[in-house]
């Protein structure tokens, strides 16, 4: 029985040898490293073009809407005439003009950061971003004149007859109310797609009251300044420039995804922005 145990020790010692040999060898591979490598470029490469195509696919639908709703504004104001209508739709083209221009620029930076894109296909992106800078300038221009054809339509009906002076006056009063309105409705829509995020060691999150005894904002005299303001609809993807990452403040799971660039550096990828940020509208992330 002695004799059965110690050949099938020696076995095993050969055997966990050869295996330490083997793993020893395919770590020493550099074979094996420059694959690794080039899988890392290849799936940055494609994470790339994801990123790219799904800012593209927002900025083309936010055009769709805003001509969308010039169509309504257009319809009104030939057949129906109904300001209140008008003055909605004519908000809704303002904000998403200023979403899509946002979008743009967020889709400039990302070509600027897209290192393992080919030329070619860069330069393909960088002719489509002029083209929507274009395209943005030129409904700019086609919102003026509308804004322009509505005031010169409120000029003529008061020319009309004088005796409507008094309505005219209301009518301005009724205007100015409606900017207000327009510029309490485009500061709430604003705050209503704000949110913050902040990334550092623990030392750092410490030493700005972030992060106090193990419990991330558990005080309200954490330093604010420390964090940086984003707009949900346009940041998807929040380069981390660590490799070690860690989410302090709660999300849920199945809306983002920390992923690795070639630099072997984490990414945090935001995949359903309103889930993610639902809980909080806080992102508290700490790095090494």
């Amino acid at each position: 029985m002695k004799k059965i145990t110690i050949v099938a020790i020696a076995a095993a010692l050969v055997l966990g040898g050869c295996q330490t040999k083997r793993e020893k060898e395919n770590a020493e591979d550099p074979s094996q490293h420059k694959i690794d490598s080039l899988q890392r470029v290849i799936q940055q490469s494609n994470t790339e073009s994801k990123d790219l195509a799904a800012t593209i696919q927002q900025i083309r639908e936010g055009f769709r809407q805003i001509n969308e709703a010039e169509g309504r504004v257009t319809l009104e104001q030939n057949e129906g005439s109904d300001q209140q209508v008008i003055l909605e739709n004519m908000r809704f083209i303002q904000n998403a003009m200023r979403t899509n221009k946002k979008l743009i620029a967020e889709l400039q930076q990302q070509l600027r950061n897209a290192s393992k894109t080919n030329k070619e296909a860069k330069a393909a992106y960088e002719a489509m971003v002029e083209e929507f800078n274009h395209q943005l300038e030129n409904k700019a221009a086609e919102i003026e004149n509308l804004r322009q054809q509505l005031a010169e339509k409120d000029i003529k009906i008061a020319a009309q007859d004088e005796q409507i002076d008094q309505l005219n006056n209301n009518v301005e009063d009724l205007t100015h109310q409606n900017q207000e309105k327009a510029r309490t409705v485009e500061a709430q829509d604003q705050k209503i797609h704000t949110a913050w995020y902040v990334f550092g060691t623990k030392k750092e999150l410490r030493d700005q009251n972030i992060l106090q005894n193990g419990d991330v904002l558990r005080s309200s005299n954490f330093n604010k300044d420390y964090f940086t303001q984003l707009d949900i609809r346009v940041t998807k993807k929040i380069p981390l420039y660590s490799k070690k990452a860690e989410l302090l403040t709660s999300h849920p799971a199945s809306s983002y995804s920390l992923e690795k660039d070639a630099q072997d550096m984490y990414v945090l990828r935001i995949t359903d922005p309103d889930t993610f940020w639902s809980v909080s509208r806080y992102l508290v992330i700490q790095v090494k």
